[in-house]
């Protein structure tokens, strides 16, 4: 019997048949038609928009590959994003404990995964417990090391506006090798780390279930969710979680109340990849 992973891999590969050759991998500089994955499921995105050279903000591209980490858990990894760190002495040595920020769903009911840094380490993690962020997709998960590790800085999401142009960073779990061919990233490592630039197109008065209300044109793959959304300063200002053109439909965009956007509303929602805004996890932490 084929495990769930090979399901998933075929699946996705007898969608991409459907669509044919009219299918090309997406850069980071470059904008072309792009497969999302959600639920196992692969949707043709054809968006295009124009978005910053990420060769004109290399030390962005730099610091996010150096706080974004991907975490390996028992299912599909996931991303997170360093956001603090305190010294502590254990075992007879000096070690900093280092905070990451990621998805809910990403850990799932785990209490321990494990980490991969930027210097191709891994170390054991914790899920730590945070019932106040119950209700929140978000999580935090801790891991020790001797090593220093660089922390990614708090920005204020509250001053993002239509058309900031933001960053997305992450581990996609599948890469497009060519029209017809899609592979698995799981076994990559690093090398599934993906950056990608694009504006805000939406900043809802209305909060989706679960805290997202930031969206924005970036691609964003499935195994990106929990990983950074930084403004163009390289701050922290959300955390990536859900992907463009849900396979729910409008349903997929009930607000909080459980009232439901206009047809003409959603349209414009569905093609928005969407993030939990920082000041999010600031004002309920803070409580």
């Amino acid at each position: 019997m084929l495990d769930k992973k090979k399901w998933t891999i075929l699946i996705g590969v007898a969608i991409l048949a459907l669509f044919g050759g009219g299918i090309k991998l997406l850069t980071s500089t470059n904008s072309h038609a792009q497969i999302s994955y959600s639920n196992s499921t692969v949707t043709q995105n054809q968006q295009s928009t124009t978005t910053p050279d990420l060769a004109k903000n290399p030390e962005l591209e730099k610091l996010a590959m150096a706080v974004t980490v991907r975490i390996l858990t028992d299912g599909a990894p996931g991303s997170g994003v360093i956001i603090d760190s305190r010294s502590e002495r254990l075992r007879q040595r000096n070690n900093q404990t280092y905070t990451v920020l990621t998805c809910q769903h990403v850990v799932g009911g785990n209490k321990h995964d494990r980490v991969l840094l930027a210097d191709g380490k891994i170390y054991s993690a914790r899920v730590k417990s945070t019932p106040e962020l119950k209700g929140l997709d978000l999580a935090v998960v801790e891991f020790e090391s001797a090593t220093a590790y660089q922390v990614v800085k708090l920005g204020d999401s509250q001053k993002l506006s239509a058309d900031s142009s933001v960053y997305s960073a992450g581990f996609p779990n599948y890469q497009m090798m060519s029209a017809d061919k899609m592979e698995e990233t799981i076994n990559w490592g690093r090398r599934a780390f993906r950056l990608t630039v694009g504006k805000v197109g939406s900043i809802s008065p209305q909060s989706l279930p679960e805290g997202y209300s930031l969206g924005y044109t970036n691609e964003v793959g499935s195994g990106m969710s929990g990983g950074p959304v930084f403004n163009q300063q390289g701050e922290l200002v959300g955390i990536n979680g859900r992907l463009k053109y849900p396979v729910a439909g409008i349903d997929a965009f009930t607000f909080a109340d459980g009232s439901k956007p206009s047809v003409e509303k959603f349209e414009q929602m569905e093609a928005l990849s969407w993030a939990i805004p920082i000041a999010t996890y600031q004002n309920t932490i803070a409580k």
